[in-house]
């Protein structure tokens, strides 16, 4: 019982690292609801099984605050339907048909992607066919989530707080573009900005949309 009770702490630690970027050991024990020395003996195994790094940050006068971020390894044990297949098969698209043709497979995949979102939202306000986008996506492997700016029903933000095609962005940035007019073409009546991307180092990937 107690083991469960360890795992399920140490798997809440990590989404909370995934989700907020990073956080010290006194945040997590009271987000979370467990003993701070609890909580350090959980960062501690996971610094050692390589799921977690932290760096020194200097606040005030007093000692100086572990701040604890997800490594790679702590990202990729959350979803991910491609992965290394995925590379290998544009790694040999590219090499087959060249980076133009291939890019032009890859743009095409997502107009189609686009438009099948766009036939499930269907025709409902703004606020319901984000709030779909965001069903459609943690189907398929994101931890996304989506909120009002200032309770307006006119512009939204989409967070996805993990990437489900992470090793493919990484090996090709281009899909992230894609990913972006993708988004734009569903919600056609809409205005799609990048506000944050993982591939840049951020915790996230986000995007304001607004009502044209």
């Amino acid at each position: 019982m107690a083991t469960t009770q360890q795992s399920s702490t140490k798997q809440d630690i990590l989404q909370h690292l995934l989700k907020q970027g990073q956080a010290t050991a006194i945040e997590l024990a009271d987000v979370l609801e467990v003993s701070p020395q609890a909580i350090r003996r959980h960062l501690k195994d996971l610094e050692t099984e390589g799921l977690i790094v932290y760096q020194q940050v200097q606040a005030g006068m007093g000692r100086p605050q572990h701040v604890y971020k997800l490594s790679r390894a702590g990202r990729d044990r959350f979803p991910s339907r491609y992965g290394e297949f995925a590379v290998d098969f544009l790694d040999t698209l590219t090499e087959t048909l060249g980076y133009e043709q291939a890019s032009s497979v890859l743009r095409k995949h997502w107009e189609r992607k686009a438009m099948e979102y766009r036939e499930r939202l269907g025709g409902g306000t703004l606020r319901d066919r984000v709030a779909k986008l965001v069903e459609l996506r943690k189907a398929e492997g994101y931890m996304a989530e989506w909120y009002s700016i200032e309770e307006s029903d006119s512009q939204f933000i989409l967070a996805e707080h993990n990437c489900a095609i992470s090793h493919v962005a990484s090996s090709f940035p281009s899909v992230c573009g894609h990913e972006l007019e993708m988004f734009a073409a569903a919600l056609q009546d809409c205005k799609v900005e990048r506000t944050h991307w993982i591939i840049d180092g951020q915790h996230r990937c986000g995007y304001l949309i607004k009502a044209k």
